[in-house]
C-alpha cells in the first residue's frame, strides 16, 4: 500500500510540474491573472471613492464595499480555469496530457493545484490592495469614527475573515469553473455555464416577490452564499453565515470536480 501511496504521489507531483509547465509558458493565463487583480482593484478603489456617509449609522459595510471588485475579478478565474481544460481539448493537446499521465483523476487533480495557486497568487495581492484603497478612500466620504466606523484593519477579526475568505472565493470560484469546463470540455460553453450558474441566483433573487423564496435563492447560489464572507456588519440578519455560506460555494465546487472527473474518466478524449 506504501509503494501504492507513494506511486501516486509521484504521479501527481509529475503531473503538476507539467501543468505548470503550461501555464507559465501560456502567457494567455498570465495576462488574465493580470486583469483579475486590476479589474478587482480598480472597481473596489472606484467603489470606495465614490461611496457615502453623510451621518451616522448610514448603514453601509465599509469592509464589504471595499471588496467589491471581486464580483467582477472572479470573471477572470473562470475564464483561466475553463481555459485550462476547454484549451487542450480545443487543440487537441489533451490527447498528449493523457498519454503522459494516463490516470485521469490525476490530470485533473494537477490542474486543480496548479489553478487554485495561480489564482490564489493574483487574488490575495488584489483583496488585500482593494483593503487598502478602502482604508485610504473612505475616510474621505464619511467613514469615519464620528460615524461609527473604525480604519480599515486586518487585525479587526471580521476584516481579516472577509479579506481571506475573498481570496478563497476567488479560489473556489476557479474550481467550479475547472470541473464544469472537464465536464463540458467547450470553452464558450463551460464560460457561458458557469457565469451563468454565479449570476442567475442574484438574478432570481431580485425578481422574487416572497422574502422566504429571496433568502433560499441567497442561501443555495454559490455566488450570493460565497460573498456572504465579506460581511462584517448585521451578521445576523444574513440569509446564510460568512463561513456557511463559503461552505456552500466549496460544496458546489466539489460537485462539479466530482462531475467533472467522473466524465473525464468515462469518456474518450
Amino acid at each position: 500500500m506504501n509503494t501504492a501511496v507513494r506511486g501516486s504521489t509521484t504521479a501527481l507531483r509529475r503531473a503538476v510540474r507539467s501543468e505548470w509547465t503550461k501555464l507559465r509558458t501560456d502567457p494567455g493565463p498570465a495576462w488574465l491573472l493580470l486583469c483579475l487583480a486590476a479589474v478587482t482593484v480598480s472597481v473596489s478603489a472606484a467603489v470606495a471613492a465614490t461611496a457615502r456617509c453623510p451621518a451616522a449609522d448610514c448603514g453601509q459595510d465599509q469592509v464589504a464595499l471595499s471588496l467589491t471588485g471581486v464580483t467582477l475579478g472572479q470573471t477572470l478565474a473562470v475564464i483561466v480555469a475553463v481555459l485550462a481544460v476547454g484549451q487542450e481539448y480545443g487543440t487537441g493537446l489533451i490527447h498528449t496530457t493523457l498519454a503522459a499521465v494516463p490516470r485521469r483523476t490525476t490530470v485533473l487533480a494537477a490542474k486543480a493545484v496548479v489553478v487554485s495557486g495561480a489564482v490564489a497568487a493574483a487574488g490575495v495581492p488584489a483583496v488585500l490592495a482593494s483593503a487598502l484603497a478602502g482604508r485610504l478612500l473612505l475616510p474621505g466620504n464619511g467613514f469615519t469614527p464620528a460615524h461609527g466606523y473604525a480604519a480599515l484593519s486586518l487585525t479587526d477579526g471580521p476584516t481579516l475573515r472577509a479579506v481571506a475568505g475573498s481570496a478563497l472565493y476567488l479560489v473556489l470560484v476557479a474550481l467550479l469553473a475547472l470541473g464544469v469546463a472537464a465536464a463540458v470540455r467547450d470553452t464558450a460553453v463551460a464560460t457561458g455555464v458557469v457565469l451563468g450558474l454565479l449570476y442567475l441566483f442574484p438574478l432570481l433573487g431580485h425578481m422574487a416577490t416572497d422574502p422566504d423564496l429571496r433568502r433560499h435563492l441567497a442561501q443555495l447560489g454559490p455566488m450570493p452564499a460565497g460573498l456572504a464572507v465579506q460581511a462584517t456588519t448585521d451578521l445576523r440578519r444574513l440569509p446564510v453565515g460568512p463561513w456557511a455560506g463559503l461552505g456552500v460555494l466549496a460544496l458546489w465546487a466539489a460537485g462539479a470536480l466530482l462531475v467533472g472527473a467522473l466524465v473525464l474518466r468515462r469518456r474518450d478524449a
